[in-house]
């Protein structure tokens, strides 16, 4: 069971466990599913303390089958159940694609009937587990219709947006960075009301250019953004929360605002998320752009497990640093 520290905060990952037990509290038809959920407590240890909490019919450890217990979820969304699923590694949602995509992203679409699952996928690079456990996969669902795609990047939205995800009548990915896990901390308390999904969030105010990203990439941009702060570059970041729906409204206004935009991201540059925002940014706000947008991502490479190889491989500070500053001052 997960437990708040002495002073009251909390870990990204703790967030995740008490927002779960929360609605599995709140709610008897959600339930967990995946590999080693219960006994174990999860890969990462996510859901220590739920199997003795809540059984094995709702905590339900599975085979490495993530074809076979993804469809099963997807079967008991029908049957008016909310099934959480957890893969160990986002890495292996690839074997998962059909039910997936042709059941659970098609269903309300041929039926008008809910299919509320939540999928659940630790994902990306830094923890030096190469190239088959440090990808991130994002791109490869946002051009599904039919799926909602979440990548918090605070320890309160880790929490609110689950809670929100859980509670949708649509499949939902949430894809949580493991990097994250035990480095990010909150401030205080950690509430538990729903975040909503499909709006952005600007986690900091600025003059000269907006910084675009999600996920890792809002504790990594408000880290550089401080710091060009005290060279006279001012920095607006804007935390997208959810792909899709993605709230471009909110970018656009920021563009319209600083005339310069930068988007991050931890996945690779080619056909990466990025790719849309900037698309979007062109189109909506051409006549108020200074400059080219710009896209700082990971190499069109497998994630190295050499440490060195790795961090030249996705995004660094200097790297973001240096090209906010030139877009700024450019």
């Amino acid at each position: 069971m997960q437990t708040e520290s002495p002073n009251g905060s909390v870990t990204y990952l703790e967030a995740i466990g008490q927002a779960m037990m929360a609605e599995m509290d709140a709610d008897p038809n959600v339930f967990l599913i995946g590999e080693d959920v219960g006994q174990f407590g999860g890969a990462f240890k996510v859901t220590k303390g739920f199997l003795e909490k809540f059984g094995a019919r709702r905590v339900v450890d599975t085979p490495i089958a993530e074809t076979g217990f993804t469809g099963l979820a997807a079967g008991a969304a029908l049957v008016g159940l909310r099934p959480v699923v957890e893969f160990q590694f986002a890495d292996f949602i690839s074997c998962a694609f059909d039910p997936i995509i042709n059941v659970m992203a098609r269903h309300f679409y041929r039926t008008g009937d809910p299919m509320p699952v939540t999928m659940r996928a630790p994902f990306g690079a830094r923890l030096r587990a190469g190239p088959t456990h440090s990808q991130s996969v994002e791109s490869y669902f946002a051009h599904v219709p039919g799926l909602k795609i979440v990548m918090p990047g605070t320890v309160q939205d880790a929490a609110g947006l689950l809670i929100s995800s859980i509670r949708d009548n649509n499949p939902v990915l949430y894809l949580e960075n493991k990097y994250l896990y035990r480095r990010l901390r909150s401030d205080g308390p950690l509430s538990l009301e729903p975040v909503p999904l499909g709006k952005a969030k600007v986690v900091r105010e600025g003059r000269d250019v907006t910084l675009i990203t999600y996920s890792a990439g809002v504790s990594q941009g408000l880290e550089v953004a401080e710091e060009l702060d005290k060279d006279g570059v001012s920095v607006e970041v804007i935390d997208v929360r959810t792909l899709v729906p993605l709230d471009v409204e909110t970018i656009v206004d920021s563009v319209k605002k600083t005339s310069r935009a930068v988007v991050l991201h931890e996945a690779a540059r080619r056909m990466g998320y990025g790719a849309e925002i900037a698309a979007e940014v062109q189109e909506r706000c051409f006549w108020h752009l200074d400059q080219p947008v710009v896209r700082i991502a990971a190499k069109n490479t497998p994630v190295p497990t050499s440490p060195p190889l790795e961090d030249a491989m996705i995004p660094q500070p200097a790297e973001i640093a240096e090209t906010l500053q030139k877009v700024a001052r450019a």
